[in-house]
């Protein structure tokens, strides 16, 4: 319990609920130590840390089917990442659970039954994800939580940033040049707002 301390303000949306759509995500080590590396030449040159992490990343894609990392980059001291989450009430009821090619589409349309059954157990898994986090964080939070278990099971000291940041993508020209950013971000590193020496 807190005492003596204000309520913080939440930095989510209130008009979104976190469970779908594309995101700007960037995390940060905690006091931006450079734990993942370092940029020589204008590119990355990851730690064993850094190694990880960036598998991780890959991973999240494998492990959660509803979201895909669409760009990222591993830097000295954060990430910067774009993650698109699947809403799970947007497929289903009629269609295949998640088409990912495009013979995908072609499945039979179920019966009666087994759309309360999949209305069901979509309910399920999304009361399971917890609506109040919302989707992105409990990515972000369990991707946060495998780099840390691997640094401390190598005896690494190593320490994420509390919080993270996200920005909901709104169109195709937003996405664009979040991508190009980074992309470009080992370039322009010196000019980081997030550089320290």
């Amino acid at each position: 319990m807190r005492l003596n301390q204000p309520e913080r303000k939440s930095p989510r949306a209130e008009w979104h609920d976190y469970n779908g759509g594309e995101y700007f995500v960037t995390i940060c080590t905690h006091n931006r130590e450079h734990f993942f590396g370092t940029i020589i030449n204008h590119k990355m040159n990851l730690s064993e840390i850094g190694i990880y992490t960036a598998e991780c990343i890959v991973k999240i894609s494998e492990l959660n089917h509803d979201a895909v990392v669409k760009e990222y980059v591993v830097m000295p001291n954060h990430i910067h990442l774009i993650l698109d989450v699947v809403r799970l009430w947007r497929v289903g009821m009629g269609q295949c659970p998640i088409p990912t090619v495009a013979s995908d589409y072609d499945c039979p349309i179920p019966t009666a039954a087994e759309q309360s059954r999949q209305s069901i157990e979509i309910n399920t898994e999304m009361q399971r994800r917890s609506l109040s986090k919302g989707r992105v964080s409990v990515i972000i939070g369990s991707f946060k939580s495998a780099v840390t278990k691997f640094a401390r099971q190598k005896g690494m000291y190593f320490a994420w940033q509390t919080r993270f940041h996200d920005h909901i993508i709104r169109n195709q020209e937003e996405y664009y040049r979040i991508a190009t950013y980074i992309r470009e971000n080992p370039n322009k590193w010196n000019e980081d707002c997030f550089f320290l020496k």
